[in-house]
């Protein structure tokens, strides 16, 4: 087990859309949680890839994720999907070697946000374990339809060799020191503790 490095890592969102959003476990948590790991990927220099699953069915990404996205300076991409998992699309993992390539014998390290978890985010997870990535799963960015939906993914995930984690997590591995220059901006993004 490693701790994140920020030039080894690429945040992956997944689908934060409109009727899915409306179903989901504590969305306000997630909308929040979400747009402080945005943050986060800007300030670190980050990239990012976001998803949509079927977008023209399921709704655009939330506006205010969506704006946190667009806002970034840092390398991002965007895959409308229709594979669940979202390694399941052969555009995906261009977009990772894209935003990301890989070098020299160490993984990339993904941190996965996104919703649900019994079902795109699990599928994904999974398939970027067996692709041999290491990824960092920030449990408190996912959600699903249901508590128990959630519980159980969480769990089948972390057997699977996902490391659990949450974005105050990232964000203090990212940066590693006090000393770091961005510490008081990323201390004021944290002010408040966990969003309820």
């Amino acid at each position: 087990m490693e701790l994140l490095d920020a030039r080894r890592s690429v945040l992956v969102v997944i689908d934060y859309q409109g009727r899915l959003m409306e179903m989901v476990e504590q969305p306000a948590r997630i909308i929040a949680v979400a747009k402080r790991l945005l943050r986060l990927a800007g300030m670190f220099e980050v990239p990012v890839v976001l998803t949509e699953q079927y977008p023209k069915g399921l709704g655009p990404t939330h506006p205010e994720i969506r704006a946190a996205f667009d806002a970034l300076a840092t390398p991002k991409r965007y895959l409308d999907k229709t594979a669940f998992g979202c390694a399941g699309d052969p555009a995906f993992l261009r977009l990772l070697d894209e935003v990301r390539p890989r070098t020299g014998e160490a993984p990339r390290q993904i941190v996965v946000a996104g919703i649900e978890a019994h079902v795109c985010v699990m599928q994904t997870v999974i398939e970027l374990l067996r692709a041999g990535e290491q990824v960092h799963l920030a449990w408190d960015a996912v959600s699903g339809r249901g508590a128990e939906y959630v519980r159980h993914a969480l769990g089948r995930m972390a057997t699977a060799g996902a490391v659990m984690t949450n974005h105050e997590s990232v964000g203090f591995e990212w940066m590693r020191d006090k000393k770091d220059p961005r510490f008081r901006e990323m201390s004021d993004l944290f002010k408040g503790g966990q969003p309820a």
